[in-house]
């Protein structure tokens, strides 16, 4: 059977709905705003969070506190079906906020639905390359995802890499727009070089970065577009590992279908988040407990988004508590 086969049949009973803002400052003068779904129903509630960056979706959403048709009785497949017009992150909010509430009304975790016992959750931070040696003041254990870049001096790449806290490094060549880094074949041949152990994630591959990445394929990683399994297939080589971020696929039955599909054809996975700020961040720290728990997973308690460090946080291994629902 296959992992979604194990929830699609929960029955969802929908009484009505909320929308709850959430926001964040999560850099100097970048405040972060997003959206939860609180489904309501037999005396439970399922919780989702809407993760589109922009703000003004976040506002058109919330300001449709009465025109979602989600009440009814359904099956978590049949509402699935339902959001098959909606964005990935919109889909992705209902989807997750319906899979809480179906495995709430039903008394199960989400482990003892899919047979599946969370373990210590391993995490890495993903932080500005400025507040590492910071970080580690406060926490000598912890370890990193950091975005290379040209101004990184060869001074601080020789620090970083003597230190020997890099898991993965982010080339953010499959990006677009603000996010997004052109093909820079000094920089990968640089970085690849002094963090041999370190996945390579997103990198642009042009007949340049291609050669100087050639020596270290095996390291080579995918994040942004990663959708669902026909996206891997479509990569111009089997990957050994994949960053899995689960709002991306937007439905369950594809985000499940695509870790079976890793799992069958042995490819390592690692998860990694979107800013959640609410109940986000605990269904991706869950399911990476659940089904990828001893990798350098980018799913680090919200408080390591802070735009400066500070102390009294989890450290990791994370212990998840086992709850009903699709929450830790």
């Amino acid at each position: 059977m296959s992992t979604y086969d194990a929830v699609k049949d929960l029955a969802l009973t929908i009484d009505g709905y909320d929308l709850e803002p959430l926001e964040q400052e999560v850099a100097r003068e970048f405040t972060l705003r997003r959206t939860v779904v609180v489904l309501r129903g037999g005396g439970e509630e399922g919780r989702g969070e809407e993760v589109d960056y922009n703000p003004v979706i976040q506002q058109e959403f919330q300001a449709r506190s009465a025109e979602l048709a989600v009440a009814g009785e359904h099956t978590l497949e049949s509402f699935s079906l339902l959001q098959s017009g909606q964005t990935e992150y919109r889909r992705w909010a209902l989807e997750s906020a319906a899979l809480d509430l179906a495995l709430r009304q039903a008394g199960k975790s989400l482990g003892d639905a899919i047979g599946r016992t969370p373990q210590p959750l391993r995490f890495v931070v993903s932080t500005r390359v400025t507040n590492v040696l910071r970080w580690l003041e406060l926490y000598p254990g912890v370890r990193f995802k950091l975005d290379p870049s040209r101004d990184w001096k060869d001074e601080l790449v020789a620090q970083l890499s003597a230190a020997g806290v890099v898991d993965t490094v982010d080339f953010k060549g499959i990006y677009r727009g603000d996010f997004g880094m052109p093909p820079d074949p000094e920089l990968y041949a640089r970085i690849a070089a002094a963090f041999p152990g370190a996945w390579i994630e997103d990198p642009a591959l042009v007949p340049e970065t291609s050669r100087v990445l050639e020596p270290h394929r095996d390291r080579i990683t995918w994040d942004a577009g990663i959708h669902e399994w026909s996206d891997v297939e479509a990569l111009p080589f089997k990957p050994r590992c994949l960053n899995s971020k689960p709002s991306r696929f937007g439905s369950v039955k594809r985000l499940f279908d695509f870790y079976d599909a890793c799992e069958r054809e042995g490819i390592a996975l690692y998860g990694g988040g979107q800013f959640e700020l609410g109940i986000g961040r605990a269904q991706i720290q869950l399911l990476a407990s659940l089904f990828h728990p001893d990798a350098p997973n980018d799913v680090a308690p919200s408080g390591y988004n802070a735009t400066e460090p500070v102390a009294g946080l989890l450290v990791s291994p994370l212990e998840l508590n086992s709850q009903a629902g699709f929450r830790s």
